[in-house]
């Protein structure tokens, strides 16, 4: 069997130490985000995923909302391990924002003709997401960038959408870090597959 999409998974990995020596013009990235999300699979093509991509100051901006938030929340003694945490985000190049547009799921949920799947609506967007972002996360590995995946949400949901005038509907689900390589992640451990998978022939 082929096995390209398999080595590209095998390949994805987290990475923690991200620099700013991506060589990728930041429009031809934005371009390629735009369609790995625009071609990610969606239940009834609802298509409810948005994505906010920050470069330069407004990747910056991002983790500073971030820092000042927590240190609001998180005590003194432990907001100096928070800070180094956030301050290693900063340093990635650019920081995608995965939204989930809530506009789009009410009115699937409120369609008569979905009536039978009336409240899968929003385990069908959270599918969604997991596609896109696993999707632009494997993408962006593909081309030799490192990735990692933050969730601060809804702590910093809304100075975030205030900073970038989002809409109302837009629920953010992630923040995606991502940049140069400065040191490869560890080796990945995996459960026993007898506690994951059957087989039945």
């Amino acid at each position: 069997m082929n096995t390209q999409l398999l080595d590209l998974m095998k390949q994805r990995r987290t990475i923690y130490h991200l620099g700013k020596n991506v060589q990728f013009d930041q429009a031809e990235l934005y371009r390629y985000i735009k369609e790995i999300v625009r071609n990610t699979p969606s239940a009834f093509n609802s298509q409810p995923v948005r994505a906010v991509v920050l470069f330069n100051e407004h990747h910056a901006a991002l983790w500073d909302i971030v820092e000042t938030t927590l240190e609001e929340q998180v005590a003194p003694d432990a907001f100096l391990r928070t800070k180094a945490k956030i301050s290693s985000f900063r340093d990635a190049y650019a920081s995608i924002l995965f939204y989930t547009d809530m506009d789009v799921v009410k009115d699937y949920t409120d369609n008569p003709a979905l009536a039978t799947y009336q409240y899968q609506e929003y385990n069908w967007s959270e599918e969604a997401q997991g596609n896109a972002q696993f999707a632009v996360w494997t993408g962006l590995e593909e081309n030799g960038l490192g990735v990692n995946i933050q969730h601060y949400d809804p702590l910093i949901n809304a100075a975030v959408a205030s900073r970038f005038e989002l809409p109302a509907s837009w629920q953010l689900r992630a923040e995606m870090n991502f940049g140069s390589i400065e040191k490869p992640a560890d080796a990945k451990e995996f459960m026993d597959d007898a506690d994951r998978f059957k087989l039945f022939q």
